[in-house]
């Protein structure tokens, strides 16, 4: 009975050691190295698949590699270059906007966010180096110059934009010290809070957004519910996050931006899936419910972010990251560096669907923008 008694006891202890270790795994910080691994692996994949930076993107129509989705994945390599200084990444980024000419796509005097959105990473070029050369900024600047000129703030009706131009407009005041781009990036914000769509796209009562008018009430769900895409919301989080990084805390509405973003971020860990990852449905996990990497790494950047400068409670925010981040890169980052469950381009949940580990979206880079965003903060959390 003794010795019964004593191999239960060490069963037990063994048993209590190996619950503690798995705990510990998933509540543990991810190694600083491995994460840096990953988004190299990730990035070589992409940079191996396309040795010229300036080519055409050929698909259902021809596209310049200056578009959103470039722009996008540009946005994260800069993100990484900070973290991890390889001189590759920066030629890389450099060649693209050369080729270019520091230009927007469709031209320097477009309104359209999507065509504007390449000119953070000139900015970015622009900074790095010292601010030396100002022809990296001119057409970007330029652009920005002739909408403020206008009295016209109602560009963004859809709230992909918000990722795409709001922080061209933060970094231009942060970089010029002049007031008006701020207060032209509020008017332009407010605008699509409040009133496209009819009352704007923000739904106070959920924290959430719905990706343009197309998606306000009456439009439901198949469950009844309203629609709240994935990756529309984890725009609007980048977008809040870039934009509080170089907007003063004097600003007037330095406040709102804070609490949109803490309200948006609070009601996420009630939604994030049981493997780790977000549903492209937010509030509908029947549609066309699974897997999906691109919300997922813009949830995960905008809490890290949050974490990393002390704007959200860690308590609260680190579990839901580490999941989320250990779900990634165990069931999208393949071994070759290929992104698995990434959704194409749309605007809702049925697009670019079904996903699976193996299929290859239609434009392969944004996705990789999101995974280097994240990456970026996950690599600086303490």
């Amino acid at each position: 009975m003794r010795k019964l008694l004593t191999a239960s006891f060490f069963a037990l202890m063994i048993g209590g050691f190996s619950s503690c270790s798995a705990q510990k795994q998933k509540t543990a910080l991810p190694n600083k190295k491995e994460v840096l691994e990953v988004a190299e692996r990730a990035n070589r994949y992409f940079m191996n698949k396309w040795p010229d930076p300036g080519k055409e993107i050929v698909g259902k129509k021809v596209w310049p590699s200056n578009l959103w989705t470039r722009a996008v994945y540009y946005e994260g390599l800069i993100a990484l270059y900070k973290v991890d200084p390889k001189k590759e990444y920066y030629n890389y980024a450099m060649d693209w906007s050369q080729k270019h000419n520091w230009d927007l796509m469709r031209g320097t005097y477009t309104r359209n966010a999507d065509h504007q959105a390449c000119g953070q990473t000139y900015i970015d070029l622009y900074e790095i180096d010292g601010k030396k050369n100002p022809e990296r900024i001119k057409a970007v600047k330029a652009s920005m110059d002739s909408m403020i000129a206008t009295k016209q703030v109602d560009d963004w009706w859809w709230i992909d934009a918000l990722q795409m131009s709001m922080p061209i407009f933060t970094k231009l005041g942060r970089i010029t010290g002049d007031q008006k781009y701020f207060d032209r990036n509020y008017e332009m914000y407010a605008y699509t809070k409040y009133k496209h769509g009819g009352n704007g796209l923000y739904n106070a009562k959920d924290k959430l957004w719905w990706r343009d008018k197309s998606f306000v009430p009456p439009y439901k769900e198949p469950n009844g519910e309203d629609c709240y895409w994935s990756r529309g919301n984890g725009w609007v989080v980048a977008a809040l996050a870039r934009t509080l990084d170089d907007t003063p805390k004097s600003d007037p509405h330095y406040k709102e931006y804070l609490q949109d973003y803490k309200d948006l971020l609070s009601t996420l860990p009630s939604l994030q899936r049981e493997d780790g990852f977000w549903n492209v449905s937010l509030h509908d996990p029947t549609n066309f419910g699974g897997k999906e990497m691109t919300g997922t790494a813009l949830f995960v950047y905008g809490m890290s972010y949050g974490m990393n400068k002390g704007l959200i409670d860690k308590k609260t925010y680190l579990p839901v990251v580490i999941k989320a981040w250990n779900a990634i890169v165990k069931d999208s980052v393949q071994p070759n560096g290929f992104l698995g469950w990434v959704q194409g381009t749309g605007k809702e949940p049925k697009d670019g669907q079904p996903l699976a580990i193996d299929k290859v979206p239609d434009f392969e880079d944004y996705g990789l923008g999101c995974l280097l965003l994240a990456a970026s903060e996950v690599y600086k959390l303490k």
